[in-house]
């Protein structure tokens, strides 16, 4: 049996929290004395759990108090609400972060403010900033301490005094020994692998310690799809690989249950050193105390440690209350402790205890944590389980390799290389376990119904799932059957016959496809990532592209090239002024035209120089490649994100440009000529945006314009991918949701 009384207490602790820390310290004041006051009742009543409860709840209230009070009285903040420019002197907390800013590379680095000074102010102080600077800055590491002169300014987080934006830095200064061994050992950890291909040289880092500054967008994007973030960040499961080796090698030198602890213990204060003090660090560092403290008491132990490691986190940082990264750690721990011992013991009657728990570990923790990524993503994963269960097998090698790789690199470096092509390979498993799961159709759907729905089915599919797991054939089918739907799930009546073009479903982006027939395609813009315009391709049954066009170089139009010549043959690719990806790519020019099968298209737009920008507008866009189609007699005018000024020049040159379907510019922004519209005519409006975009698209203005016209619109973020078929002599639509 499980011991549960701590878990309303932290239940209590975590809500409490996630509220205080968006209110006032007086708010939060309050709240500690109620709790005092009702632990002092719950003791003469003699209710021990209460009074307990109450006392930990007395505590995280007291802690965001004391924090909000020091944060709202600090002096630096009063000088953030001012603006001034001030002399710091600041540590750092965490390692920067590189971004591009005006095409010039920049890096935001979260610091601590230790003393400030202005013509009127000297005073040292402690307090939280995220600061902004211009350039490289690889010597901002956790610990080292600068002198920058910057403008302050108040920050919308509630954790922090001010925002920095450095005007003038100096040099840094050598932090503790502790952090400049553990900067040592990191970048032991990248010379061992630097002689692995891309991909692996950046994940081997990300398993060992958390150091994600390489992984690129695309393998962020595939190993969320496919469940495998978790990798790339330092998560239980790392420090759980480090502790398992380290006690692993205690028991073989004779250390027994007292001193396992105790190594346990330090083992952790070790990795999290290593790995940086962050928020994601410091929750591994809890749940692997979780598992040290289950180690000594068992499950019900286990239980009773995850409620009061919550408890402790919240304390020390309350703001881990509304992190993401905390609500999953924490379902995942307890779907681990909870579920997955009740999934085990029905497998164990048919199948090896490894087995068993390879299957029973991930599954539990990915049930426990779908509510929490429904709430976040909106998604919900299928192939998460499998991708784990595959993947996993490789985490550790890569992990222990690739730390002991980078001790070795320091003292002999040939061989620590040669460790760290171990790393590199296994890493490599990884990654095409990530790819190959993420590219599948049904890696992940979306939820659009209330997360809190799957709150109570989540509970009813573990229920099943355990009585399911006891009869063999019935588990094996159903796990057969899950994976054949992910692989090719069924798309009845899709995609539609005789279909002329499909706009894809990408996101916040455009992909367009023309049927040449056979398999064969013409594909206008490839979309910001290549497993969604991989998965439209693949449904579509396209296994050659005659031509890639890219109407211009924004990264929403050309980022999902990879996944377009991802298993496919491409003839041919066709850029605009202002270029895209492929190989040898031609430049196509106004008046050009080209016939592929029954496709029959004229370049109508950019001219040779391209329209300056209006203050509305941008260049690239207003240069976008626009496509005068034919198919089988109907007209298909593709206008990539060209604005109002475009259109109207666009117009001049060209006053025929009437069409029976239109690509809606620019994603259906409110930016759009009139004038435009009504020349083209079209009574079939494609709209290609993402679910719940930054940018308001479509926007309702530009629909508007639409209805007055009487044309008839889809869009991609509520109806999916979208047909236009010709059938009977009739243009029709069909959507695939």
């Amino acid at each position: 049996m499980h011991d549960l009384r701590m878990v309303p207490a932290a239940v209590s602790c975590w809500l409490a929290a996630a509220g205080l820390v968006l209110c006032g310290a007086r708010t939060a004041l309050v709240v500690t004395l109620v709790a005092v006051l009702l632990s002092g009742l719950a003791v003469g009543l003699r209710r021990t759990a209460i009074a307990v409860g109450m006392i930990a709840l007395a505590a995280v209230a007291a802690s965001c108090a004391w924090r909000l009070a020091a944060i709202q009285s600090s002096p630096v903040t009063t000088l953030a609400d001012h603006h001034r420019l001030a002399t710091l002197e600041l540590e750092v907390r965490r390692d920067a972060s590189s971004f591009q800013q005006h095409g010039q590379q920049s890096v935001v680095v979260e610091v601590l403010v230790r003393r400030v000074v202005t013509r009127d102010v000297d005073l040292r102080t402690r307090g939280r900033a995220t600061a902004f600077v211009d350039g490289r800055a690889d010597d901002l590491v956790v610990g080292r301490r600068l002198t920058v002169l910057g403008r302050l300014a108040p920050s919308d987080a509630t954790d922090e005094v001010a925002l920095i934006d450095v005007v003038r830095r100096g040099p840094t200064h050598r932090a503790g020994w502790w952090w400049e061994v553990s900067e040592t050992v990191r970048e032991g950890v990248r010379t061992s692998v630097e002689h692995t291909p891309t991909e692996p040289r950046a994940l081997v880092p990300a398993l060992v310690d958390g150091d994600d500054s390489r992984i690129s967008d695309a393998v962020e994007e595939d190993f969320r799809r496919s469940g495998l973030t978790h990798l790339m960040a330092v998560s239980g499961t790392n420090l759980t690989i480090v502790l398992a080796v380290v006690l692993v090698i205690g028991r073989a030198t004779g250390v027994r249950r007292r001193g396992l602890w105790i190594l346990g213990a330090f083992s952790i204060v070790g990795f999290v050193v290593l790995a940086r003090p962050d928020p994601s660090v410091v929750r591994a560092a809890a749940m692997g105390a979780v598992g040290v403290a289950a180690l000594g008491y068992g499950q019900r132990g286990g239980v009773r440690a995850l409620a009061w490691a919550i408890i402790a986190l919240l304390f020390i940082d309350p703001w881990l209350s509304r992190s993401a990264g905390f609500v999953l750690s924490v379902c995942a721990t307890a779907g681990i402790l909870l579920l997955a011992p009740m999934l085990v013991r029905p497998l164990l009657r048919w199948m090896p205890r490894w087995c068993a728990l390879a299957i029973a570990v991930p599954l539990a923790a990915q049930l426990a944590c779908t509510p929490a990524i429904a709430a976040i993503s909106g998604q919900v994963s299928l192939v998460a389980v499998v991708a784990n269960l595959l993947a996993g097998p490789a985490v550790a090698p890569a992990t222990v390799a690739g730390l002991l790789g980078g001790l070795v690199t320091l003292v002999v470096e040939p061989v620590g290389q040669l460790i760290g092509w171990v790393a590199g390979a296994c890493a490599s498993w990884i990654l095409a376990v990530g790819h190959r799961a993420a590219s599948l159709e049904a890696a992940s759907l979306g939820w659009r119904a209330p997360w809190q729905l799957l709150v109570v089915l989540t509970p009813l599919i573990a229920w099943a799932l355990v009585r399911i797991s006891a009869r063999p054939v019935l588990f094996a089918g159903l796990g057969l059957g899950l994976m054949a739907a992910m692989w090719r799930p069924p798309h009845p009546g899709w995609p539609p016959e005789s279909w002329l073009m499909v706009a894809c479903d990408v996101g916040q982006g455009d992909a367009t496809v023309l049927n040449v027939g056979d398999g064969t395609a013409v594909v206008v813009d490839a979309g910001p990532e290549p497993a969604a315009v991989d998965r439209c391709l693949d449904r579509l049954d396209v296994h050659r592209v005659r031509l890639m066009v890219f109407t211009h170089g924004h990264a929403d139009h050309i980022d999902g090239w990879p996944g377009v010549a991802r298993g496919r043959r491409v003839d041919q690719v066709a850029v605009g002024p202002t270029g895209g990806p492929g190989p040898a790519p031609h430049v196509a020019v106004p008046g050009e035209s080209f016939t592929l099968g029954e496709v029959s298209a004229e370049v109508l737009w950019p001219p040779a120089s391209p329209p300056r920008p209006a203050t509305d507008g941008s260049v690239a866009n207003n240069a976008s490649i626009v496509l005068a189609v034919r198919i089988k007699g109907a007209r298909i005018l593709l206008t990539g994100d060209i604005e109002p000024e475009a259109q109207t020049r666009l117009l001049l040159q060209h006053p025929d440009v009437a069409a029976d379907v239109m690509k809606m510019p620019h994603h259906g922004s409110a930016h759009q000529s009139e004038a435009f519209l009504d020349a083209v005519g079209a009574r079939i409006v494609t709209v290609s945006a993402g679910v719940d975009n930054d940018y308001g698209h479509p926007a309702a203005s530009a629909l508007s314009m639409l209805r007055a016209r009487g044309a008839q619109w889809w869009r991609t973020d509520t109806d999916g991918d979208i047909a236009v078929v010709l059938r009977d002599g009739h243009l029709l639509v069909a959507t695939s949701d």
